[in-house]
């Protein structure tokens, strides 16, 4: 298969093309932050942090999965920044034990609020085994996440926006990577008219799919109708920041965060990601991560070789067995 020269993105990506290089158009079009731009975005940043501190709750909702990159934004933002931080932990009944623990001990060590939402587990096997096993999405919507981690991110953006709302919280935090979150998005006015358009993406399809029991989980016409004063600027701090896999590992592991042994090289919290990464792959032919990888390994904060090994390399077996057993699915021929 031929990948680009450039970054990774495979040839069987939509929408890709290459020059006489081999460079995608992808690279020839994605322009790369300069250091003067995160610059500009790290000073926006500090800005608006002192103009939304201090209100007397809590000064920012992190979206926290307990995995390394979530976990090294709620370092920088309670360390370096002294945010008053409520970590939310999406509990979908696929947590890797060792995620869990890593939670309680970074929060009571960073001083967060920790709180976690735990729907009953016979309706996220369900929800999930459903992602797995339909084309509940548009194709487009599986460009840069598998069906499964759509349908949690979904619901996940959703709950969290909600939360938010009820405690009047005025920041949103994402750990998202440079490839994850485009510097343009990094620091975000959220407004209804935007989460009325971004919502239907996934929670039509899946309601139409899953049924009403997940209706919960998304913005209600009441929550839609908040006062648009009232609504939280999503921030992400990595997309603007020094991000190196390696350097993050280590300042994590100093304060005590140990890398679970059950989860797949992509995740660092998840039971069900080598799962997603097959099927989609199945799919798809081409590895859900990787536009993710490339956009890191564009902006020179991962090496292609050590990219190409992140997209190239087969799913272990056994954890994808483990994850349809988990959901009571056959595993996809």
């Amino acid at each position: 298969m031929m990948y680009c020269t450039k970054c990774v993105l495979p040839e069987t990506f939509p929408g890709i093309g290459f020059d006489g290089n081999g460079v995608c158009n992808y690279c020839r079009n994605t322009p790369i932050p300069t250091p003067g731009e995160k610059h500009e975005h790290l000073v926006r940043f500090e800005e608006l942090l002192e103009r939304k501190r201090g209100g007397g709750g809590f000064d920012c909702l992190l979206a926290y999965s307990g995995g390394k990159d979530s976990t090294y934004t709620l370092m920088m933002l309670t360390q370096k920044y002294n945010l008053k931080v409520l970590a939310y932990t999406f509990d979908n009944g696929f947590i890797s034990e060792q995620a869990k623990v890593n939670i309680i001990k970074m929060t009571d060590t960073l001083g967060a609020t920790s709180i976690f939402f735990r729907p009953a587990f016979p309706l996220m096997r369900r929800t999930f085994g459903l992602a797995a096993e339909k084309m509940i999405y548009s194709p487009k919507t599986l460009d840069r996440a598998s069906s499964i981690c759509t349908t949690c991110i979904g619901i996940v953006k959703a709950m969290i926006l909600k939360t938010a709302l009820a405690y009047g919280i005025p920041l949103v935090a994402y750990g998202w990577s440079p490839g994850q979150a485009p510097i343009a998005s990094a620091v975000m006015q959220t407004n209804p008219r935007l989460q009325r358009i971004s919502q239907r993406t996934v929670r039509d399809p899946l309601l139409e799919s899953g049924g009403e029991e997940l209706r919960p989980f998304f913005l209600t016409e009441q929550d839609l109708a908040t006062d648009p004063a009232r609504w939280p600027v999503n921030i992400h701090p990595l997309a603007f920041t020094e991000y190196n896999e390696e350097e993050i590992l280590k300042k994590i592991e100093a304060i005590g965060w140990v890398k679970p042994g059950d989860t797949d090289p992509n995740s660092t919290n998840c039971l069900l990601n080598a799962l997603a990464n097959y099927i989609h792959r199945k799919r798809f032919s081409f590895h859900p991560y990787a536009w993710e990888i490339a956009g890191i390994v564009r902006s020179g904060s991962m090496d292609r070789g050590e990219g190409l090994d992140k997209v190239c390399q087969d799913e272990d077996m056994t954890m994808v067995r483990y994850a349809a057993d988990m959901l009571g699915i056959a595993v996809p021929k």
